[in-house]
């Protein structure tokens, strides 16, 4: 995985080896690894690239789903005072995510060794040992969203919404990491929050690993596997969808000045995703896109719901 100051949108390249034998792999057996994303985080997005640490608030919204993000603050066990994390961007987090959430449902329990297993997780993205910087990146994403405050709502008619204030991860254990003249906190042991906990074993999109694995430098190119995946099986059969470009620009074009340049990058982001998950029925037209109908990329399996927290 390269630095996200250039993963963001740089990855549009000719399809790799590895995104070619994953997509044939695909083809040719199920899914031997599962992780899963929430249903909000598969319609709204987190930054791509990193806002500055000036930025404290992030909000997205789309359709009737609304996502907004504070930047937290962390105890330095060192100095003993807090000091202010930024935001959650890029690849990583994204990552972090359907890792954290994975875990909670595999062990139906909040809490999640992240010394143990976070590691591991890593090295079969990137079919590879990380390096220790690498691991420090995906160190400090983590303690950024450990810090970080969420509200997701939902529109549920004209005049009612449903809103959960939550934090994804509402304890941990918090470590200094040095190395390479570097000082990262980084917390060892995570505990999602009982709210997001809940929430996640009832609303969580399963996806393929190797999906994940073969998209894993691009954000945009997670986002979309994401969203299609989230979405796809879920309009009636004979009834397409249709998306402008312009309501699709307001949904993933966070960096780009211009529709045009926007719809260029995205439809080679699509070709990409696509060779992932080949079963989504999406049609490209000079005014959008036409969603039909699709079979999940992974076939439903029974997520434990209830008592999670016994």
């Amino acid at each position: 995985m390269t630095d996200d100051r250039d993963d963001n949108f740089s990855f549009l390249t000719p399809v790799s080896r590895r995104r070619i034998e994953s997509s044939a792999e695909m083809l040719e057996a199920p899914a031997a690894r599962i992780v899963y994303q929430h249903t909000v985080l598969c319609q709204t997005v987190l930054p791509y690239r990193d806002p500055g640490d000036e930025v404290r608030e992030w909000e997205r919204q789309q359709g009737a789903v609304a996502l907004k993000i504070h930047a937290g603050e962390a105890r330095d066990p060192t100095t003993r005072r807090f000091v202010k994390l930024g935001l959650p961007y890029g690849s990583r987090p994204r990552l972090i995510l359907t890792y954290l959430n994975s875990e909670a449902l595999k062990t139906r329990s909040p809490r999640i060794d992240v010394e143990r297993s976070l590691t591991a997780f890593i090295r079969r993205i990137q079919d590879r040992p990380p390096s220790g910087p690498e691991v420090r990146r995906f160190k400090e994403q983590l303690a950024r969203l450990a810090a970080a405050g969420v509200r997701m709502a939902v529109d549920v008619s004209s005049d009612r919404a449903f809103q959960l204030d939550t934090k994804i991860i509402d304890a941990f254990e918090l470590w200094l990491a040095k190395g390479d003249g570097q000082r990262v906190l980084w917390p060892s042991v995570v505990e999602l929050s009982p709210r997001y906990f809940d929430s996640l074993a009832r609303h969580a999109v399963p996806l393929d690993e190797r999906a994940i694995a073969a998209l894993s430098n691009s954000p945009l190119a997670l986002d979309v596997y994401a969203w299609l995946a989230q979405r796809l099986h879920r309009i009636p059969k004979g009834k397409p969808q249709r998306l402008t470009w312009k309501a699709l620009y307001e949904q993933f074009g966070l960096g780009f000045d211009r529709i045009r340049k926007f719809r260029e990058t995205f439809l080679k982001v699509l070709a990409v995703v696509h060779t992932q998950y080949s079963a989504a029925q999406v049609v490209v037209d000079a005014a959008g896109l036409e969603l039909r109908y699709s079979p999940p990329p992974v076939a439903p399996r029974l997520i434990p719901v209830g008592n999670l927290t016994g």
